[in-house]
Formats: C-alpha cells, structure tokens, sequence
C-alpha cells in the first residue's frame, strides 16, 4: 500500500489496527489469517455487526480484508480469495453535516475574540481551513514555504501525494499576515520551523487532535453546540456554501482533491433538502402532495 498506492501514515494505521483486529479474532477461533476460510471472514463481520460498529466502518473493514486477500492470492500465498463470498453491509447516504454561514462568522468571531497568540493563531487556521476546504491533516501539516510570501493560492500535498492548488480568500491571507510575526515570537528569536503552525510533539507539527480540541473550545465559547462541530464539518461548509453560491462541482470537486466527483456530489443533495422544505411547507398543493400514513 504505502510503494503501489502511496497510501498516508494514517491509512497504513488504520488497515493495520484492523488487520490486528481480525487476528485476534482469528486466533480465538484457533485459526490465522493466511488459513482462514470463508466461514472464518463472515463470522468476523457478523461479529462487528454484533459489537454494534457502524455500517461504515464495516464496509472499511470489509475494504480491507479484501485488499489484504488480493495481495495474498496474487503473491501465491495461497490458492484463492475467500473474500469473494462476502456480502457487503447496506450503506445508507448520510448527508455530511456543516454550518451555515452565520455559524462559521460566529465561529470566526469567537477566534477572533480570544486573547493573542491562540487567538492569533485559531483565526488563521480557521479562516485558511473555511477559505480552502483542506482536509485537518493537510492543514495542520502545511510547510511554513506555503505561506512565506503572501501567496494568493495554496500548494497543497493531498492523499496519494497528489498536489493540488487551492486559492485563498483575503481574509485568510490577512489572517496568515497576521499570524507569521506571532509564529516567529514564540519560536524565539533567531529559531525556525518548517511548519506554517509549528507544534511540540514528535510530529513537528500542531496535531490532529490538538487543533480538533482547540476548535472544540472556541466553538463552545460562540455558543456553537459541540456535537455540532469538528475540523471536517468546516470542509463540509466550505463545498457546500461555495455550491449554494453557484460555484462548478467540478471546480469544487478539484479544491477538495476528491478522486471521484460522485464524492463531492453528496454536497449537492444537502442543498437540496431546504428546497424540499420550502415546498412542503409553503406550495398550496404540499398537503396533497405528502404521502399519507
């Protein structure tokens, strides 16, 4: 996966948390997951079913076990795939959630309204992430060269070590003016970081998680429900306030560098359940047009 498919870090870790997984389920059952047989695979699957994990997360799962048996039969590890015999769990659509544009103000407000440097800091990470729609690890691990020069567009290094170039908005490049001579105070004079938001850990880098809890917390300080909110909900507004604008899909599908545009078209669907209320509620034939019962 990571020589074939250049897959991330990430990726790697979690097809090896759920390999692992299916070992030790294997090894109750006295077999391993070279010999293991149908039987063995669907009582695995059953078996997260059972645990209640999600639809989802089976299918990933499911997603794996596959991938890991192609590449076991192809290197003649042994003589066939019994994964071919297995029955994927019925996926459902969930719309991705997001805020509207009042929230994400509001939201903004809250950064802004937090004392320096975190504020400093939260407002440029919020208005780069609400301006370009970048997935939390691509935010968080921008290289300081993205930002050293008032850039009016954005290099980004995706999944697949894809780049692709993003724009940015004249908040978010005042924010990130903003942001540099705050960067380097806490750096120290005369010291320097690789990274755009430099972090203490072993990464280099502010984290995942780190920026996911800072978020948390302005978001609470708006008034913004938490359950409401996480780092992808903000790329969620993104796609989905630029197509309510009247922006191309396809332009959208390349800001987000979203293989497939069937990805970015979920957006299109959430814009379409307003439309639907408005109709229910307000067209003089919506009470003959509900389904009865």
């Amino acid at each position: 996966m990571a020589v074939e498919r250049a897959a991330a870090i990430n990726t790697l870790d979690a097809y090896r948390r759920d390999l692992d997984d299916l070992d030790a389920f294997l090894t109750r059952r006295g077999t391993t997951p070279h010999k293991a047989g149908a039987d063995d695979l669907s009582a695995y699957m059953r078996s997260l079913a059972d645990c209640g994990l999600a639809t989802r997360t089976q299918a990933r799962r499911l997603s794996c076990l596959r991938q890991f048996y192609a590449f076991v039969f192809a290197e003649g590890w042994r003589a066939d795939d019994p994964t071919t015999r297995l029955d994927a769990p019925r996926l459902g659509r969930p719309l991705p959630k997001y805020l509207s544009e009042a929230d994400v103000e509001q939201l903004l407000a809250g950064a802004r309204a937090l004392p320096a440097p975190n504020g400093v800091m939260m407002t440029a990470l919020l208005e780069v992430l609400y301006a370009t729609g970048l997935r939390v690890s691509e935010l968080v691990g921008l290289p300081f060269s993205a930002a050293a020069r008032d850039p009016s567009v954005l290099i980004v290094r995706g999944k697949g070590d894809k780049e692709r170039m993003v724009p940015l908005s004249d908040p978010a490049r005042q924010a990130l003016r903003d942001w540099l001579p705050v960067r380097q105070n806490l750096l120290g004079k005369g010291k320097g970081s690789r990274w755009l938001f430099p972090g203490t850990g072993k990464a280099g880098h502010l984290t995942r998680s780190g920026f996911a809890r800072a978020l948390l917390k302005v978001g609470m300080a708006a008034g913004i429900d938490p359950r409401r909110l996480s780092p992808h909900v903000l790329r969620h507004a993104f796609a989905t306030h630029l197509l309510a604008h009247g922006a191309d899909l396809r332009v959208v599908q390349e800001m987000l560098g979203h293989a497939d545009i069937a990805t970015t078209e979920i957006y299109t669907h959430v814009l379409e359940e307003p439309k639907a209320r408005l109709v229910n509620q307000h067209h003089p034939l919506a009470g003959l047009l509900k389904p009865k019962g």
